[in-house]
């Protein structure tokens, strides 16, 4: 068989509800999902690293080791397929696989960004209400005028009119004065 990954029937990947395109197909062998490094894990992963024969990816705070034969270039990660979920779930992602559809939806951890507030609880005392303390505001002295007006010291332009000239009477066509 030439491609024996043409045989298989491919896994549909969703990363935060967008599909991942990819040129290379995931696909299902011995119950588990594998995938190519990139674009699946490169687009989850925060760092990826190599410390001996062991490729480490991470996100934050939590990482995931892969035993290699070798170190592959940046080239090969296209290619270089390894099981998807437990990486993903390593990484704190939510994995879940729908052999149905064949797809496999991957999503954040939701963590709670809100804390909740207490309930109430009668048996902690409660403060009595009390007065607070504001002072009126002052009010603004407003300024009082007296004696005469001051004039205007804004200049206001004064034009004169057009002069009135007299018009040279014009017969005939422009240019032309009759005689």
């Amino acid at each position: 068989m030439i491609f024996p990954l043409a045989a298989r029937p491919p896994v549909t990947l969703v990363v935060d509800g967008a599909i991942v395109p990819s040129y290379n197909r995931a696909y299902l062998a011995h119950g588990r999902v594998m995938a190519t490094i990139d674009p699946v894990l490169t687009a989850v992963a925060d760092r990826i690293e190599y410390v001996g024969g062991t490729m480490i990816v991470s996100r934050g705070d939590r990482f995931a080791q892969i035993r290699l034969l070798r170190r592959p270039q940046p080239s090969e990660l296209a290619n270089l397929y390894v099981a998807v979920a437990p990486i993903l779930r390593a990484l704190g992602e939510v994995v879940s696989y729908d052999p149905a559809t064949r797809v496999l939806e991957v999503r954040p951890r939701s963590e709670a960004l809100v804390a909740l507030p207490t309930p109430f609880n009668p048996a902690v005392p409660e403060a009595p209400p009390s007065a607070v303390f504001t002072p009126a505001p002052i009010p603004t002295p407003r300024p009082i005028f007296t004696g005469e007006p001051i004039p205007r010291r804004t200049p206001i332009p004064v034009f004169a009119p057009p002069s009135l000239t007299p018009a040279q009477p014009s017969c005939g066509p422009a240019g032309h004065r009759g005689g």
